[in-house]
């Protein structure tokens, strides 16, 4: 109730048209992307081994669903469940790993794409192209996504929580993934850089932006939405349950993005094992689930108190020799 009540007074705050003003190239964000482009597909070719192949699928699981999808996604910017202060933190520093911006920023970004879905307002309007949706709205300056008095009223639990505000300077996220590099370098050279780093970012870029463009382009919809949102069955197993977006953005504040038996999300699955763990509490379902779980536990409840009046069935009588 808190997140919706921060989002609700942010839209409020916001103008009503949610329309933006005119861009310039942001230079910095392009750069870096060529670089880490030209990287990933370049230095493969030099620098490649089985076991950094491997290193690199770990980090794309690890960044993507645990630092993203899980951590940045549904804890922080949905509050879809619950998590001890040391598990938000954990899944926060990973969520760095990603580059992906800052919790504040991330949290902020997405709350507001909720807010203004395929409006003027959304950072990554579909209406406006693919290739917008997909990349183009990062590279071009939008003062609204960087003006941090307005992040803070888009994200305030996050800039109330002194862990998770600190990491919002850009020279953290530099400092953590340098940090992973010389990590890497170590234990298997610039073969296990080159696939740990390089290329697994960019893997889980465009994974992660697929969900703002393709999600919004093609698949099927459960949902009937205001906005474009669409399941995408092949965005839904790359990004660990995210592509399954119209159920999302139908209840965007609950943890299964999946609803259907056959919607493959391994965040949901992650998040019940946390639940066991302990890990995650006050993990919000669908209603229609808690409905179903509420009328098996009266079956249940019913079924006890019959045997109990009835008594236990009879044993067989032993025969006579």
């Amino acid at each position: 109730m808190a997140r919706a009540q921060h989002l609700h007074d942010a839209a409020k705050s916001a103008p009503e048209d949610g329309a933006p003003k005119a861009r310039s190239v942001d230079w910095g964000i392009t750069w870096w992307f060529i670089l880490m482009h030209g990287a990933a597909l370049v230095l493969p070719f030099y620098f490649t081994t089985w076991s950094a192949v491997a290193v690199g699928f770990a980090l794309y699981v690890v960044t993507a669903m645990v630092g993203i999808t899980l951590g940045y996604h549904r804890l922080l910017t949905h509050r879809s469940f619950k998590a001890p202060r040391w598990v938000e933190r954990v899944l926060a520093t990973v969520g760095l790993l990603a580059v992906q911006r800052s919790p504040l920023h991330w949290v902020a970004h997405h709350r507001m794409h909720h807010a203004f879905s395929d409006n003027g307002g959304d950072p990554h309007d579909s209406r406006k192209g693919f290739l917008w949706s997909h990349i183009g709205w990062m590279c071009f300056r939008d003062e609204r996504l960087l003006d941090m008095a307005a992040l803070r009223k888009w994200a305030r639990d996050i800039h109330r929580d002194p862990y998770l505000n600190a990491l919002t300077p850009m020279w953290v996220q530099i400092a953590v993934q340098a940090a992973l590099g010389v990590v890497l370098l170590a234990l298997g050279g610039w073969a296990w850089v080159t696939w740990g780093i390089f290329v697994r970012l960019v893997v889980v870029y465009h994974v992660t932006w697929f969900v703002n463009s393709a999600t919004h382009r093609w698949g099927y919809r459960n949902y009937e939405c205001t906005d474009k949102s669409r399941n995408t069955w092949w965005v839904g197993i790359l990004a660990f349950g995210e592509g399954w977006h119209n159920n999302h953005h139908a209840n965007p504040d609950i943890a299964p993005a999946g609803h259907k038996w056959w919607e493959l999300d391994l965040t949901w699955q992650t998040i019940r094992v946390m639940e066991r763990l302990g890990w995650a509490y006050d993990v919000k379902r669908p209603a229609c689930w808690r409905e179903r779980d509420l009328a098996k536990a009266d079956d249940a409840s019913s079924l006890s108190a019959v045997t109990s009046v009835a008594g236990p069935a009879p044993r067989a009588a032993a025969l006579e020799p």
